[in-house]
């Protein structure tokens, strides 16, 4: 006799449902079957298939999105492979972009996907974005250039931006919408400014609540030779954030809020955070911080010297203190 489970899951057979029916059948429950249609028809630009891009495209695949436009010019090296979500021994010196279309298709042979094996720039943005429903940024983190560039073509194109990336254990997720403030703004990012000053800008407005200081080691952030830590569980959780927001986006089921709207999740700390960071990096606290980071090594440096003179002057007053008892004995 068949069990109740054997059952309900008999209702629906192979043979009643195509392929996209079937792979994406256990959607239904949670995405009602408008939606999923909906999904299929969708198309996701997503520039980057780093630890997050990568991840992100994978989760909307299995969500049953239908169309795709995926950029990378990098090739899988071994210091991917603990993060990188088509980063193993057998792709390793193979193209990101053209590996990621390959598990895009094994997941959905019906899924069209577009692959850009070059830098994303000013000649070719236009194309990349045409016909996307919405961006989800997968760009390297030491990029801010070309996320300007990104974020201000998609602005004109219409299109919302969603950028989630990891710091440690947190995640973060903002959302730019057309309407809303632009990147730029947000975080500040003028031209002109030094690529340093450009990369303090981005890291302090993703995190205003740092929560990822207390276990991470700052040391090992290297702008100059564009390294950060990073964790594949992190990535993991960030991009399950961003695709969550985009197809939440693309079935418009809540109210967009975009930035200066933030929110960050700390698995590690099971803490998050939503919040809203009134004039972006403007806020005059972030400029307090900003300020103090690209400082800190001469206020480092002052605190060391006031130590110095501190202890020396110490001295100082024990010296003349021992001879002023001297003399005061010679004299009994």
């Amino acid at each position: 006799m068949d069990t109740l489970d054997q059952i309900i899951l008999g209702k629906t057979r192979d043979s009643e449902l195509d392929y996209y029916g079937h792979a994406f059948h256990r959607n239904i429950g949670i995405i009602n079957s408008t939606e999923q249609e909906q999904l299929r028809n969708a198309c996701v630009a997503i520039p980057g298939m780093g630890g997050i891009g990568s991840a992100a495209v994978a989760a909307l695949a299995r969500t049953g999105v239908g169309n795709f436009r995926i950029a990378d010019f990098g090739e899988y090296r071994l210091v991917n492979t603990n993060r990188q979500y088509g980063a193993a021994t057998h792709t390793m010196g193979r193209n990101k972009a053209e590996v990621m279309a390959e598990i895009i298709t094994s997941i959905n042979p019906e899924a069209t996907v577009s692959i850009f094996t070059e830098p994303i720039t000013d000649f070719n943005i236009d194309d990349f974005l045409m016909g996307a429903d919405i961006v989800v940024d997968g760009l390297d983190f030491f990029m801010p250039d070309t996320r300007s560039l990104l974020y201000s073509k998609a602005r004109s194109f219409g299109l919302s931006v969603v950028l989630a990336t990891q710091i440690g254990f947190t995640a973060t997720l903002h959302v730019f919408s057309p309407g809303g403030m632009t990147f730029d703004d947000f975080f500040q990012i003028k031209g002109g400014m030094k690529y340093e000053d450009k990369m303090l800008s981005f890291l302090f407005g993703l995190t205003p609540g740092g929560l990822y200081k207390n276990y991470m080691d700052a040391g090992y952030i290297d702008i100059q030779r564009k390294r950060i830590p990073a964790l594949g569980i992190t990535c993991q959780i960030a991009s399950g954030m961003a695709a969550t927001e985009t197809i939440s986006i693309l079935l418009e089921r809540k109210k967009i809020k975009s930035t200066p709207h933030y929110s960050n999740f700390n698995a590690y700390l099971t803490k998050s955070q939503k919040g809203y960071l009134w004039l972006g990096n403007r806020n005059p606290m972030q400029q307090l911080k900003i300020w103090y980071a690209k400082n800190n090594g001469r206020i480092e440096l002052f605190k060391k010297r006031v130590k110095l003179i501190k202890t020396w002057l110490k001295r100082k007053v024990g010296l003349s203190g021992d001879k002023r008892i001297a003399l005061t004995k010679s004299h009994v």
